[in-house]
């Protein structure tokens, strides 16, 4: 009895019409991109840069050291800070070349999508924070040349030094800061109004400073100066679009760099001890301790009765 049933209903409803699809106006759903992490590390031209930039500093060294050698030691307080400041970048970039001083950053990229969940790429780029180990000893050795060359006073020169430690810990901060947070560009900006404070430091307590020294000295400073402090805001710019937005690739970053650090420390070295040789009033005349060392009159005696 139930089957009878049963194909009696089979029989009724096999005379309806199917169902047929009705037009929509839903656009196509667009594909869901897959997740594939993005290694952002140095390459070959980046690697032979860096070992080219270590020879130049290593050879702006020796010549640095042998032009010290054709004056006496009292006057060699610039031939010191300058060979100094490339024998640091020599260290930093022959760290960089064998694969030290170098952390990778993770990032995590959001792709926003209109009819499908958002999806995400991870980026792990190489952060070279030798290059901040560099610039924060080699910088204020800089604004130490430069201050002396103006005769700029003690505490302007302090001052000017602080300023510019800021800048270089807040830019390395920024570099390692989380993507997508404000913390990252609040740390970029800090690093950039503290570079203000060197600009007016030197511009304006230097300027002052060197004019009184005369007008040689003062068209030699300004010159030197303003070469300078021109390639330091290249260094914010390359920052931005290298750690901070990843415009350029890695090698990018460091053929980048490289190009103003022998600008900056090597160029830099050999105008100023060359000028520095031929211009009188920049001489800077150290005695006392420098030349001479400690001598038996300024020593404590012990043992001696303080009658005595």
């Amino acid at each position: 009895m139930i089957v009878d049933v049963f194909e009696e209903v089979l029989k009724k409803t096999s005379l309806l019409p199917l169902p047929t699809a009705t037009p929509t106006h839903v656009s196509p759903i667009p594909p869901i991109r897959e997740d594939k992490p993005d290694f952002q590390y140095i390459g070959d031209s980046g690697k032979k840069t860096l070992w080219v930039v270590f020879v130049l500093m290593i050879l702006a060294s020796a010549g640095f050291t042998a032009l010290s050698w054709r004056v006496p030691l009292s006057k060699r307080l610039y031939h010191t800070i300058t060979t100094t400041i490339t024998i640091f970048a020599a260290l930093s970039y022959f760290a960089m070349a064998t694969g030290h001083g170098i952390s990778v950053q993770t990032i995590t990229v959001r792709h926003q999508n209109d009819h499908v969940p958002d999806t995400f790429t991870t980026v792990h780029r190489q952060v070279f924070w030798a290059r901040y180990v560099d610039w924060s000893l080699t910088t204020p050795l800089l604004i130490l040349d430069l201050g002396l060359l103006a005769g700029m006073s003690g505490g302007h020169i302090i001052m000017a030094i602080i300023a510019d430690l800021i800048m270089i810990l807040t830019g390395l901060f920024a570099a390692l800061g989380e993507e997508g947070t404000p913390q990252k560009w609040g740390w970029y900006t800090i690093a950039c109004i503290a570079y203000i404070f060197v600009i007016w430091h030197l511009a304006l307590n230097g300027g002052a400073n060197a004019t009184a020294k005369g007008p040689k000295l003062r068209t030699f400073f300004v010159s030197i100066a303003g070469y300078t402090l021109l390639l330091w805001t290249a260094y914010p710019i390359v920052w931005g679009l290298a750690d901070g937005s990843r415009k350029i690739g890695v090698d990018g970053e460091v053929i980048a760099y490289a190009i103003l650090d022998v600008l900056a420390k090597g160029v830099f070295g050999a105008w100023l001890l060359i000028t520095h040789a031929k211009l009188p009033e920049s001489d800077v005349e150290l005695n006392g301790f420098w030349s001479n060392g400690l001598n038996r009159e300024g020593a404590v005696r012990l043992g001696e009765d303080d009658g005595a």
